[in-house]
């Protein structure tokens, strides 16, 4: 009998905890898949190092939401669309993750699309650029805090859309290239594109094309600009060696990730727009970034580190709305609208597309010693106002 009555508290605890663990919140998984080999693998590092960032940002470093463990599952698409359709199944089937973010490469992008339908899971879709993504072939799983091919070629208008200026464009065959010069061109309103030089991504001789870039506009009077697209490998900022300067054809861009703008130094004055450079947005999270990016890694965030901290600040801003809960019907419904703050300021997910509406900036490039890369100072913020993106998706 006494036996009886001291085995009873100790049911009673053992009950108390298995209860309290049964009740304990479960973990959050988050896949990124992402190009980590391939050759846009140097833009992939710096979105994996800024998503775990802006987790750890918006967390206030303590990778938890509402009780709830944040884990964070990598997968690498190796720049391969077939392997990163794959590797979302996996991630959403396999790893159980609640929201996927990724890829870097625009194809691989428009590849796994299908497979965040198919799921009925979100895929918060960064840094991949191309304009379908969020448009013709968009479903409603999919966000994007990246940037599009419109709002490269808007704020890059800027600079460039005058009466008398006539335009070659220069950009690689694909998505990233094609969407780049469809977007350019449907927004200029007064200067006109002349030519469209499409070249193989693995292209290292640009003398080819840059020979049909200079025919195509050496005999046009007024200023005349091969204007290029250009990602990852390859530079073709060579074709200055071939002297354009001699038909008096000028070289224009947008902005790059700090090692592609060494080339930048050669083209003093030089004017475009870009998503993101360290020293442009003046605000606390990017103060946050630059300080805590600067301690951990000894040099600046880059090009895709802002858009990378964006990504995660997004997804851990959307679970705090939502109490950590990850149902994707909640998810969509508290994403759609919602504004959130970055390194680039205020963000907000426009609720046709789900694009992230965000602020591009006007530059001319300075050279400065103290700099290896040519720097774009700033003249004037474009604001996500002032970008009349157009809704592409026949919602």
């Amino acid at each position: 009998m006494r036996l009886h009555l001291l085995a009873a508290p100790a049911l009673l605890c053992l009950s108390a905890f298995s209860s309290a663990a049964f009740a304990a919140p479960a973990d959050i998984r988050i896949a990124h898949v992402y190009d980590k080999t391939g050759p846009l693998e140097a833009y992939a590092k710096q979105t994996q190092i800024g998503l775990t960032m802006g987790l750890d940002y918006a967390t206030g470093g303590t990778m938890m939401v509402n009780g709830h463990k944040l884990v964070l599952i990598e997968k690498d698409s190796q720049g391969k669309p077939d392997v990163a359709k794959s590797q979302l199944a996996a991630a959403y089937a396999d790893d159980k993750a609640d929201i996927a973010v990724g890829p870097t490469g625009s194809g691989v992008a428009l590849a796994m699309l299908p497979v965040a339908e198919e799921y009925k899971k979100i895929l918060l879709v960064e840094p991949a650029v191309a304009d379908a993504i969020t448009g013709d072939k968009w479903n409603r799983y999919i966000f994007r805090t990246g940037r599009n091919s419109s709002q490269d070629a808007i704020s890059n208008a800027v600079a460039l859309d005058k009466p008398g200026v006539t335009i070659a464009m220069l950009a690689q065959d694909y998505a990233f290239g094609r969407d780049g010069v469809k977007a350019f061109r449907e927004t200029l309103k007064n200067a006109k594109i002349v030519h469209e030089e499409y070249l193989p991504t693995t292209t290292t001789d640009f003398t080819a094309g840059a020979q049909r870039l200079f025919d195509s506009l050496k005999d046009k009077p007024g200023r005349k600009v091969i204007f290029i697209i250009w990602a990852g490998a390859g530079n073709p900022f060579k074709i200055a060696d071939l002297d354009p300067k001699r038909y008096g054809i000028e070289i224009a861009t947008g902005g790059n990730i700090l090692p592609a703008m060494a080339a930048y130094k050669n083209f003093p004055g030089m004017e475009g727009a870009t998503y993101y450079y360290f020293g442009i947005p003046k605000n606390p999270v990017n103060n946050w970034l630059v300080t805590e990016h600067y301690k951990r890694y000894k040099n600046p965030p880059d090009f895709f580190t802002a858009g990378g901290m964006a990504a995660g600040i997004a997804v851990v801003e959307a679970l705090k709305k939502t109490g950590g809960d990850t149902n994707t019907e909640k998810l969509i419904a508290t994403m759609e609208g919602m504004r959130f703050e970055t390194p680039k300021g205020t963000m907000q997910f426009r609720k046709e597309d789900h694009q992230a509406l965000q602020s591009m900036y006007h530059f001319k490039i300075k050279v400065d010693p103290a700099f290896p890369w040519g720097v774009p100072e700033l003249v004037h913020e474009i604001t996500m106002d002032e970008i009349k993106l157009p809704i592409r998706n026949k919602r």
